[in-house]
């Protein structure tokens, strides 16, 4: 049976004789800005009527309110139709609001159950104008519990349930929170909130009790009294017992109840109290810790996930493409890691949403200012100074969040013991600036520019410099209580320079640049409790400009040379359903069709195709207009993955992906370098393509204070991207005639042991992973290892890491982590001959040979100040030692002709204890 409920009023009304009349004269209002109150009391004024209510219940906006020849009925359902106000008009001129209830003149047929004697299990409870609401008189335990009053309750409503929706923020800074589950007490309902801290969740109506759980934060419950659809935004504080643990957060069972395989989510504080270079905090380094993501040695750029090249990673800033995410060689992170909010890997199940690289996604977040109040964070260390300062525009409402950093470290390149490093100068800096607002509940933006900036001389005759430019808009927009959607509007450019300056008439400019820009539409639809469908359409446009070269000063020996821009267009259409089958299986099916488009205007060649590319095999030369299309390729990318629990605890998972990537990194080094370029997929070089299926078991041990995880995966590659032997790739205007595209096979297990509470935590983890390229030919120029796979440049069997921290108090505590790594292979002088009276060196099958292995400690130690909540500021302290042991990991072998002897010496880039001390503070 439905419950109705009313004020206690409403029982002792009987003396008001309800009148057909009552509200019904007519009355003219003069068009103005008024007040609410002000209507009420020019009404009172003009007909003798008398108003009771809570000013605090009213909107002290001013509007304009204009009414001709109206009744008094339709003024006030005008001017409380948006708001929880309802009134009841008595015979006597009084006329009663009440915030969410209804008052009833007489009491409907259904208000007494017919089993009468079921009111002995419960008391009538008012409070004012409330509602009387039937509660059990074993609820003791709960009466210092808020209740809270939803909707508006309308005579003409036969729904006995209702949504209730809202956002949830974190307390002290206005950002929010997802991941936090809301679950009904008592009942086998509940929701969990997304990425923009957003949930909704159908109730009954009446009386609810509702309470939120989240690692991190406090655990709050609130009494719900829902009358009809209306919004609670909760804001919770910290719980400091939980954010001083280092560990990745656990947020509960989702690393058993969720679906997707192979991925992680780091957060900003996860890299707090681990000890790395330099005492520089990076979420990106903490990611190399993790199974499955590794990079070519110390001091490298990029990142080889799960046997990916480091240009098949998809590394998003706010959506918006960041194509070098490092600064000083590799060293640091370009990102400051006092304005990021958390990073999302995806490795194994990547979202239909995503595209365009065949290895990983990147999905880094900027946390939002506060909203509340003024706060900044300052971080000094041995090289960089950062600053971040976020505060409200309108309080609650918008909010501005600036970050600066800078690097001092010219001292620190001269103290390196390698030849690579010395006599050089190195400085950076990026900016960054975030701007959110609230427009209303249903709309919010959210705008995002960065900016980072390198300068080096490797030589005394030669600056080298290089810069990203980022700038992402979003749109949030929520159309009712089941469909939400968000535009989103980015642009990335990535450039570098070389300037060289000497004595002689030789002196030059060279440069590259690529720019994309992205305009994508995403959908969200609740169908029901099973069903959650995404769906949404992309666009992106590409500008490449190759490199040019151009002479500086007169009478120079240096010939300008431009290489023609490249343009491409990339499309792509996406739909996924979350389909929770039953309460063990969990389905997730989705789809993407991506079309690209190689752009002109152009000039293309056409090669004979039984022959090797290259000036004597040109059958053609093309020419293209502009945005006319020179070659199309696309196809569907299937997107799926499956959770089945065993148990509570207990899940086993499995997936699959096929991906298309449609650039390309022209470059013969391991690790990227500031000088890479970028190439298109055109007529002449095919995109890459990627198959990938993954299967793991994953168990949490002791109330989730321990995970386990052990995940095996399997990828094929197709048209991989190599090069000839001594292959010219810069300012090349027919780099295909140097470009090999061959097969890759990747297989691997994952294992993962992470201790998430205690004192001590931390994780273990350990890879096994094979990388192995193809490239076959008919022609030996282009073949390698006579046609057979060889291992990659990049591929290491072992991987181990330990990271564990142990706090002694609240306040101080103890990190460190150890790293090893099987030696990445190399390829080899094997011996030397005579042909024609001159001498050729003889190398080994590519790749044969392996450097020596690596491996390294560090270790941390953390003092934070006092936790007493009233302080001005908040400092933290962080003494570490990179390199404990003194390792001498190789960062390159090379080879050198001393007196016709040839001797392999080798380089390395930390070889001695390197300590660093760091001052944080927090206002």
């Amino acid at each position: 049976m439905k419950l109705k409920y009313f004020t206690l009023i409403a029982l002792f009304l009987s003396y008001f004789s309800a009148s057909s009349q009552n509200g019904e004269e007519l009355i003219s209002l003069s068009k103005s800005e008024k007040t609410v109150v002000d209507v009420l009391f020019e009404i009172e004024q003009k007909l003798g009527y008398k108003f009771y209510y809570s000013e605090d219940w009213l909107n002290t906006d001013k509007r304009n309110f204009d009414y001709s020849n109206v009744t008094v009925n339709f003024i006030l359902n005008d001017v409380f139709k948006d708001s929880s106000i309802n009134f009841f008009i008595a015979s006597d001129k009084r006329i009663i609001l009440t915030n969410n209830s209804l008052i009833y003149d007489e009491l409907p047929n259904d208000f007494f159950p017919k089993d009468s004697t079921s009111f002995d299990k419960t008391t009538l409870i008012t409070d004012d104008f409330s509602s009387p609401v039937l509660l059990k008189k074993n609820e003791e335990e709960n009466k210092f519990i808020e209740t809270v009053l939803i909707g508006k309750d309308k005579k003409d409503s036969k729904k006995n349930q209702f949504t209730l929706s809202g956002f949830v923020t974190d307390a002290k800074t206005g950002s929010p929170i997802s991941d936090l589950a809301i679950t009904v007490s008592s009942k086998n309902i509940g929701t969990v909130t997304n990425e923009n801290g957003y949930y909704e969740i159908k109730l009954q109506a009446g009386l609810n009790l509702i309470e939120t759980s989240l690692l991190g934060f406090e655990k709050i419950k609130k009494r719900v009294i829902l009358y009809n659809d209306g919004r609670l935004n909760l804001s919770l504080n910290n719980s400091f017992e939980q954010l001083n643990e280092i560990v990745i957060q656990s947020e509960g069972f989702k690393n058993i109840e969720d679906s997707s395989t192979g991925n992680s989510r780091i957060g900003s504080d996860d890299s707090k109290n681990i000890p790395l270079v330099l005492g520089e905090r990076d979420v990106l380094k903490v990611a190399t810790m993790l199974p499955g993501v590794t990079t070519a040695g110390e001091g490298s750029s990029g990142f080889n996930v799960r046997g990916g090249k480091t240009d098949q990673n998809l590394i998003l800033l706010d959506k918006a493409v960041i194509y070098n995410p490092s600064h000083f060689f590799g060293i640091f992170q370009a990102l400051n890691p006092f304005t990021i909010k958390d990073v999302n890997i995806y490795k194994g199940s990547i979202p239909a949403e995503f595209g365009g690289r065949i290895s990983s996604v990147f999905d880094i977040s900027v946390k939002d200012a506060n909203d509340k109040k003024f706060g900044a964070d300052i971080s000094v260390g041995p090289v960089t100074a950062n600053v971040v300062v976020e505060t409200p525009i309108i309080k609650e409402k918008s909010s501005l969040l600036i970050g600066s950093r800078a690097a001092y470290s010219d001292w620190i390149l001269k103290s390196l013991k390698t030849d690579n490093f010395k006599n050089t100068q190195a400085s950076f800096y990026d900016l960054i600036g975030k701007y959110t607002h609230k427009i209303n509940e249903k709309n919010e933006i959210r705008a995002m520019a960065y900016y980072s900036n390198d300068v080096f001389s490797i030589t005394s005759d030669s600056i080298y410099s290089y810069n990203n430019r980022l700038f992402s808009l979003k749109w949030n927009h929520e159309f009712n209580e089941k469909n939400s959607g968000i535009v989103t509007l980015t642009n990335s450019q990535y450039k570098f320079n070389i300037g060289y300056d000497d004595i002689d008439n030789d002196n030059f400019n060279q440069g590259f640049q690529i720019e994309e820009s992205q305009l994508k539409f995403k959908m969200n639809y609740n169908y029901n409790k099973s069903h959650t469908i995404s769906y949404g359409l992309s666009g992106k446009l590409y500008i490449v400009y190759p490199g040019e070269i151009k002479p500086n000063g007169p009478n120079n020996l240096i010939t300008p040379l431009k290489i023609p821009k490249e343009k491409a267009l990339e499309s792509a259409i996406f739909v996924s359903d979350k389909y929770e089958f039953n309460d063990k299986l969990l389905l997730d099916l989705g789809l993407r069709y991506s079309l690209y488009a190689a752009l002109g205007p152009a000039t293309k060649r056409r090669y004979l195709s039984d022959q090797p590319k290259s000036e004597l095999t040109v059958v053609d030369t093309m020419y293209y207009k502009n945005n006319e299309v020179i070659k199309t390729y696309g196809g569907p990318e299937l997107r799926f993955s499956a959770r089945y629990l065993l148990s509570s605890d207990l899940s086993i998972k499995v997936s699959y992906n096929n991906t298309y990537q449609f650039i390309h990194t022209l470059s013969n080094n391991t690790t990227v370098s500031p000088i890479d370029t970028w190439k298109l997929s055109d007529n002449n070089v095919k995109p890459q393509q990627a198959n990938q299926v993954s299967l793991g078991i994953y168990k949490n041990f002791n109330i989730n204070a321990y995970e386990l995880s052990l995940e095996g995966f399997y990828k094929k590659q197709k048209n991989i991207i190599d090069f000839k032997t001594g292959a010219k790739l810069l300012l090349n205007k027919n780099i295909e005639t140097e470009v090999l595209q061959g097969d890759g096979k990747v297989y691997g297990v994952e294992f993962l042991l992470k201790k998430n509470k205690g004192d001590l935590s931390g994780w273990l983890g350990y890879t096994y992973s094979r990388t192995f390229f193809k490239l076959d030919s008919d022609f030996p120029e282009e073949s390698v290892n006579d046609g057979k796979y060889y291992p990659a440049n990049f591929d290491k069997p072992h991987d181990v890491s330990l990271v564990l921290n142990y706090k002694f108090t609240q306040r101080i505590s103890l990190s460190s982590n150890f790293v090893y790594q099987t030696g990445r292979p190399v390829t080899f002088p094997t011996g030397n001959y005579q042909f024609n009276n001159a001498e050729y060196v003889l190398y080994s099958d590519r790749n044969q040979f392996r450097i020596p292995d690596y491996y390294r400690l560090d270790l941390g130690f953390n003092f934070e100040g006092n936790h007493k909540k009233n302080k001005l500021a908040h400092s933290f302290w962080s003494l570490s030692i990179y390199n404990v042991l003194s390792r001498n990991n190789p960062y390159s072998v090379f080879f050198v002709n001393n007196n016709g002897e040839i001797k392999a010496l080798q380089s390395s880039i930390f070889n001695v204890p390197v300590p660093s001390i760091t001052y944080n503070i927090s206002f």
